[in-house]
């Protein structure tokens, strides 16, 4: 039976259920699990901006999980439903994902309670420079101990602000002061590929778990809830690069559901251009709770924590969900879908690719040179003496349009895809087949959280804790 919703458990109780059902399959000291799980601080900041005439106070919180490695690493979300409780469940995920797709980072979260569409521009960047002097302040931001990044309601822009910030108000880090945060507009320091990458990494773990099942996507109809950033990436990657097909995307102004695939391409534009999903041309379905229970081969939930919860996973007809967004499957619900036998690949693999891009523009920001410049000359040269040799093999030309392809080495964002590509599908690997050899785990879920606690715990061992 569905349990009431008043009864279900909060973000943070599912995420701390998790650590608790991984611990049960690990032997670690005493104490130990305790202070894996908990974290390590919670800063709460209010701050007061005069706008529009008078003085309005903002709250925001940065919760930093696990320092084993630093620095520590995590989104800045602004939202109104956003609070400390939270903003730990974030954190204590990103040390989890961090762990698991071998990025050096320790797990950090941040929000700013406020309605970003509330709000000018103006007015938003005075609030996003105020915000950052206290993070700074509290040092919650620095290259070296604390990186933020986007996450829900933020974006290049905001970074781009918090790093300048950041540089005006820390000038003795002058150097180094642009790797302070990640998501950066290129002509800040950022890095090509960092906006598609969450989204692009979804993708690439689904394109892997098939390959894995003996499968191809082609064909397989996807279900998109959220259509913002991450969700809107994923769908045109699995439409464009994999063959799969659209048909259906759920938002909170309603739904679209089309048997023979939407214009995933046309949808992307007409939404950045203002336009709603009543507008688009397509079957429009006003909002109601039965959209997420669609059948379809593939459910993509990547807007926000909680929305599989027990009062509905009974119900859902897809035969495979991806966990785009952070927790948006809670503990109760997790159960009933693996009794029901319908796999879930966990947001700490499926979400991993914005970490992994931002580790790499962080590595390009301490370096100060882009990916590939040292070697792009000389592996070009390397592909023309194989090309030539290939000619003489042949006895005649190579196509023109194929020795330009062998001699090409890669853009930067050539690089960032494939480096992005070739760890977060590593990684899956090493969930799944830790899955297989140990099957009393029962789900990549809980696989995912043991070599990630695992990882910690011997970070903690390491340092003599």
């Amino acid at each position: 039976m569905p349990r009431d919703s008043a009864a279900a458990p909060s973000f943070l109780d599912s995420v701390e259920a998790q650590f608790d059902r991984a611990f049960a399959h690990l032997d670690l000291p005493p104490g130990l699990p305790e202070r894996i799980r908990g974290t390590n601080s919670n800063y709460c900041v209010t701050f007061g901006v005069r706008l529009r005439g008078e003085l309005h106070s903002f709250t925001g919180w940065r919760a930093v999980h696990s320092e084993h490695v630093e620095p520590v690493k995590g989104g800045i979300r602004y939202a109104l439903a956003t609070d400390g409780e939270e903003v730990a469940a974030l954190a204590a995920l990103m040390t989890l994902k961090n762990a698991l797709v071998g990025v050096p980072f320790g797990g950090s979260k941040g929000g700013l309670k406020i309605d970003p569409k509330a709000w000018t521009e103006p007015e938003i960047e005075k609030i996003t420079r105020r915000f950052t002097q206290e993070l700074a302040r509290r040092g919650l931001i620095s290259p070296g101990r604390n990186v933020p990044a986007p996450d829900m309601g933020t974006g290049e822009r905001e970074m781009a602000w918090m790093a300048d910030e950041y540089r005006r108000i820390s000038p003795l880090e002058t150097l180094n002061a642009g790797a302070c945060v990640t998501g950066k507009p290129l002509s800040r320091g950022g890095i090509a590929g960092r906006t598609e990458a969450t989204g692009r990494g979804v993708a690439n773990v689904l394109a892997e778990h098939f390959e894995q099942a003996g499968e191809s996507l082609i064909g397989k109809t996807v279900i998109v809830q959220g259509f913002g950033n991450v969700g809107s990436h994923a769908a045109l990657t699995l439409v464009r690069e994999h063959g799969a097909k659209l048909i259906g995307v759920i938002e909170r102004d309603g739904s679209l559901f089309e048997a023979n695939g939407l214009d995933v391409a046309a949808l992307i534009a007409h939404r950045a251009n203002g336009g709603g999903l009543a507008d688009f041309g397509a079957a429009y379905e006003a909002p109601g709770p039965e959209a997420i229970c669609a059948e379809c081969d593939i459910l993509i939930p990547a807007a926000m924590e909680n929305v599989i919860t027990a009062d509905n996973a009974h119900k859902l007809r897809a035969r495979l969900i991806v966990e785009a967004a952070n927790g948006p499957v809670d503990a109760a619900a997790d159960d009933i879908l693996t009794e029901r036998g319908i796999p879930v690949i966990p947001d700490l693999c499926a979400n991993a690719g914005g970490v992994i891009v931002s580790y790499f523009e962080w590595v390009k920001n301490l370096t100060h040179m882009p990916f590939g410049l040292m070697e792009r000359r000389i592996s070009q040269r390397r592909f023309g003496h194989v090309a030539d040799l290939v000619e003489q093999g042949l006895a005649g030309a190579i196509p023109a349009t194929v020795r330009a392809e062998l001699t090409e080495t890669g853009s930067e964002l050539d690089l960032v895809r494939s480096g992005l590509e070739e760890m977060i599908r590593a990684a899956y690997r090493r969930m799944a087949d830790r899955l297989r050899t140990e099957p009393e785990l029962g789900t990549l879920r809980r696989a995912g959280y043991v070599m990630a606690i695992e990882e910690v715990a011997g970070a903690y061992r390491d340092i003599g804790i």
